[in-house]
């Protein structure tokens, strides 16, 4: 047991090592760099922020957010995030900035993801430094190394604990094993629903793998249905807004589906001198030479091996097969006719995060192995330790580009302190395609939190394009009066994003009557009350 608990610990700080080197430098200054080039990191920001805030003032409104005022239940228009922003909450409630919170999630989802498959291959195993290996290609291959400004992808340690909890639970039933994996259910759903969807998938292969042991897939079940119904407050606001219509056309989700060329497809600088493209995260699949190699070798080993593992080897073919075919999305007609018969799927946008479970199947047998090459190895702690070497090295693709975080403009507190009722615009307004360019208004509202027009996330409600119609061309007369009529009560002009116009546009401000000026800052900043 000691021995278990040292390596533990010896693997957590490894994969601390690895999430700083994979995200450099963002660790060098996690106060003041930042990854709001992006604007789902901004998002991401906001979203920790909002529940940490909400939590602590009003929780039975937490889904309200003030985006997109005055529509309800705007949180499930993103990932909920909620079990990694209470991490971080009373950080948060002390003054830390929405960066800053970004950050520490970024690295600590990473390094709990990794220690999470290597909880699950040290069990499988029984091999420290197989496990080691496997934790890093699970939490820091390629393609979540092109996800960091989405938090979702960094905390996939729902998805090893599962398999991990399933298994025992084919093996022998236990009470502990059974609330361990509800929980697991619970704390994934209150995480992404991508994740969740990814999570059902891994208990189905097992249960369908492993249905011989009835009273396990029995357990496997009543354990997932546990965890759903403590989850049911948070999965509700989705299930609304699905019933409201609100679903992803399956055209839409082909275009956020995988090819079979994204799993040749790598962004790291080893293998930028045959793949040099750089492709969105959508694409980008390869799971390294040494992976690939390492997992052909375990899948031999292991149909070889005793029953447990070859029914585990079982269990990773099927799920790596699974995770391909569904990360294709509308290109096969198994995903078309399963967005016809599965309500939930068709509020899934990304069909192409299903390869997660294939880069998962591929790291567990890549520990088989690194185990087998360690027995024949004289010196096996070396081989783990060059075989991590080799697939950080193909993994990396850093330095990671930050900028520097900026404080969110002063101006926005007048807003804050105002003791009469705000709604706010921001301008330029952005039009539904473009609707990612509110990522800053979005950010910035942690300064203040009333109710703001502008809005950013996976989905674009109606009022945002009716708005957007009009706002867009503030500010002539007949655009300010659609903000009138919608109810604002505040304007944020932001003179800097206006270009080449932005002396037009504040002479034509200064015009108005109706627009009483209140503030004014040196980075183009323009707070005007609507009289």
């Amino acid at each position: 047991m000691r021995s278990v608990r040292s390596e533990s610990r010896t693997a957590f700080a490894v994969f601390v090592a690895l999430a700083l080197l994979h995200t450099w430098p963002l660790g060098t200054s996690f106060w003041r760099l930042s990854l709001n080039h992006h604007a789902d990191a901004q998002l991401n920001a906001w979203i920790v922020r909002w529940v940490a805030h909400a939590v602590a003032s009003h929780p039975a409104h937490l889904f309200d957010t003030n985006i997109f005022a005055l529509e309800r239940g705007t949180l499930a228009y993103s990932e909920p995030l909620i079990v990694p922003a209470l991490s971080v909450a009373p950080v948060a409630w002390a003054g830390a900035s929405p960066a800053l919170l970004f950050n520490v999630l970024a690295i600590g989802g990473l390094v709990l993801t990794a220690w999470s498959a290597w909880r699950l291959c040290r069990d499988w195993t029984g091999s420290h430094g197989a496990a080691l290996v496997a934790g890093a290609l699970v939490a820091f291959n390629v393609h979540t190394l092109t996800r960091l400004a989405h938090l979702a992808a960094a905390h996939l340690w729902g998805l090893p604990l599962a398999l991990l909890l399933a298994d025992r639970l084919i093996e022998r039933r236990s009470w502990r094993a059974i609330a361990a994996l509800g929980a697991v259910v619970a704390a994934t759903a209150a995480t992404s629903l991508y994740s969740l969807a990814l999570v059902l998938v891994i208990l189905a292969v097992v249960v369908a793998v492993g249905a011989r042991a009835w009273r396990g897939a029995l357990a496997i079940a009543g354990a997932t249905a546990g965890g759903l119904l403590v989850a049911l407050p948070i999965l509700l606001p989705y299930a609304r807004l699905a019933a409201s219509g609100a679903t992803r056309p399956v055209e839409m989700v082909s275009q956020f589906s995988a090819t079979l060329a994204g799993y040749v497809t790598s962004t790291s600088r080893a293998h930028a001198w045959w793949n040099g493209a750089i492709l969105n995260d959508v694409n980008v699949w390869f799971a390294g030479a040494a992976a690939i190699a390492l997992a052909a070798l375990g899948f031999a080993r292991s149909l070889a091996g005793d029953s447990t593992t070859r029914r585990r080897a079982v269990t990773l073919i099927v799920l790596g097969a699974a995770g391909l075919l569904l990360s294709l999305g509308p290109a096969t007609p198994i995903y078309r006719w399963l967005y016809d018969v599965a309500a939930p799927l068709r509020g899934f946008r990304a069909a192409a995060r299903f390869g997660m479970l294939f880069l998962l199947a591929l790291a567990v047998a890549a520990a088989y192995g690194v185990a087998w090459v360690e027995r024949r190895w004289r010196h096996a702690t070396r081989a783990a330790i060059v075989i991590l070497a080799v697939v950080t090295v193909e993994a990396w693709q850093g330095p990671v580009r930050t900028v520097a975080t900026e404080r969110v403009p002063a101006v926005y507190r007048l807003l804050r302190d105002d003791p009469a009722p705000v709604v706010l615009v921001e301008v330029p307004f952005f039009p539904a395609e473009a609707i990612f360019e509110n990522g800053e208004y979005v950010y910035n509202s942690t300064a203040h939190w009333r109710p703001l027009m502008n809005g950013y996330s996976g989905y674009t409600p109606a009022s945002y394009r009716r708005r957007a119609a009009s706002f867009w061309f503030f500010p002539e007369n007949w655009a300010v009066d659609a903000i009138k009529r919608e109810g604002a009560t505040h304007v944020m002009v932001h003179l800097e994003r206006f270009g080449r116009d932005a002396e037009a546009v504040r002479d034509a401000i200064a015009r108005r009557p109706d627009l009483e000026l209140l503030a004014v800052d040196p980075r183009g900043h323009q707070l005007y009350r609507i009289r």
